[in-house]
């Protein structure tokens, strides 16, 4: 007769239990995986099947006892961690979301808003337009499995049960700094464009006083607007590949023991 002690079930049950919270925690905070078009249940499938795939290889697991406290410790920290490379990610996709709404304001289309689907939030059409762009960017050179390449080896770097520090939220924090500097560079041009635009506007009021400028500078302005911006995407690609090779990187860098 087969006999099986508290230890072999905590053993078996940590191998697969563990790195599943660690998973289903970065799939339902990341960028694409985790917003609200994907039903939460499909989420869950995925989280299983990758989790699946990666226990075989990933090192020993602690012995997990489910009526102690131990076990609840260990699996918060797993969902901590994943939720930290979800909230990274989010980080390098809202540069664009943040660029969008600079732009939409310099040229007069704050106004022009919708809901966006995957977040449930208003933003400017421009925003959503990058947004969608950045997507399938993203998923078109492979960005999702060196996510999850970067997720595996997590598990040598930071092991199950070998604590959470607190630097790693610092440099989370730190980073929402390079966020907003690398949104204004990435239309700094079209800023810089539309600010001459708008102070050749403010010269041609004070020389003829007599035109209305609200009738004549903002669907010029717009129009200029969505010019400079449609100019501006010829180099999209370029910065895409420099600001997804920083975040990929820092990732990287976050995934690996301090």
């Amino acid at each position: 007769m087969l006999e099986l002690t508290n230890a072999q079930i905590g053993t078996w049950v940590a191998s697969f239990i563990l790195p599943l919270f660690r998973v289903g925690a970065l799939l339902m905070t990341m960028p694409i995986f985790g917003t609200t078009l994907l039903p939460k249940r499909i989420r869950l499938y995925f989280a299983v099947a990758i989790t699946v795939v990666i226990a075989p290889n990933l090192p020993p697991m602690p012995v997990v006892n489910a009526l102690d406290l131990t076990g609840m410790l260990l699996v918060a920290e797993q969902i901590m961690i994943g939720a930290l490379f979800g909230m990274a990610l989010q980080l390098f996709f809202q540069i664009f979301v943040v660029a969008g709404q600079v732009v939409a304001i310099q040229m007069g289309m704050a106004f022009a808003s919708m809901v966006d689907p995957a977040n449930g939030v208003s933003v400017a059409v421009v925003s959503q337009f990058l947004t969608m762009l950045v997507t399938l960017l993203f998923l078109s050179m492979n960005g999702h499995l060196v996510v999850f390449e970067v997720l595996t080896e997590s598990f040598t770097t930071l092991p199950v049960g070998g604590g959470l520090l607190v630097n790693h939220y610092w440099d989370l924090v730190g980073h929402m700094g390079w966020m907003l500097a690398a949104a204004l560079l990435l239309v700094l041009p079209a800023i810089i464009a539309l600010l001459v635009v708008n102070v050749a506007f403010g010269v041609m009021t004070r020389a003829a006083p007599q035109l209305n400028i609200f009738s004549i500078g903002f669907p010029l302005t717009l129009v200029l607007g969505l010019g400079i911006f449609w100019v501006g995407l010829a180099d999209i690609l370029s910065h895409y590949q420099t600001l997804a090779s920083e975040a990929l990187q820092w990732l990287r860098e976050l995934a690996r023991a301090r």
